[in-house]
């Protein structure tokens, strides 16, 4: 199972926000469209990803007033992305190493999409009951 099957499945609009945006900014779209991250792009290119987590990160550090900071003092800038042909276990591979939860998708600079460990488990586990569906009618006949 592959990338591109993942976001076939969902829409392909994703939410993005730009260096400039202010925390509060991001807490509030977060909430809104029931995310966890949202990537930052300046002239359409993405040079950053914001998550729940850095959001935290940055509000504990600096208290209530972190709020008020652009979003480009605490995203991450070195985006690590996926591609539609990456398997979904070089995708939890990727996840996995690099402690995250949100995976932008991207081919020749391009933003084609965004995927979550939720999604990659969704479809992991979909997978595993087929396969398993596959064992019992073989073992059937």
């Amino acid at each position: 199972m592959s990338v591109a099957e993942i976001l076939s499945g969902k829409s392909g609009d994703v939410i993005t926000a730009t260096p400039q945006t202010t925390l509060v900014e991001v807490a509030n779209t977060l909430a809104k469209y029931k995310i966890g991250a949202l990537v930052v792009k300046e002239d359409s290119v993405v040079c950053g990803i914001v998550s729940e987590r850095d959001l935290v990160r940055h509000v504990a550090a600096d208290g209530a007033e972190a709020l008020d900071h652009e979003i480009s003092h605490c995203m991450t800038k070195t985006v690590i992305s996926c591609k539609r042909s990456d398997t979904i276990d070089t995708v939890m591979e990727k996840m996995t190493a690099g402690r995250f939860r949100h995976l932008p998708v991207m081919e020749d600079g391009e933003l084609l999409g965004i995927i979550s460990i939720g999604d990659v488990v969704k479809r992991k586990i979909e997978q595993a009951e087929r396969d398993a569906e596959d064992l019992k009618r073989y073992i059937a006949s």
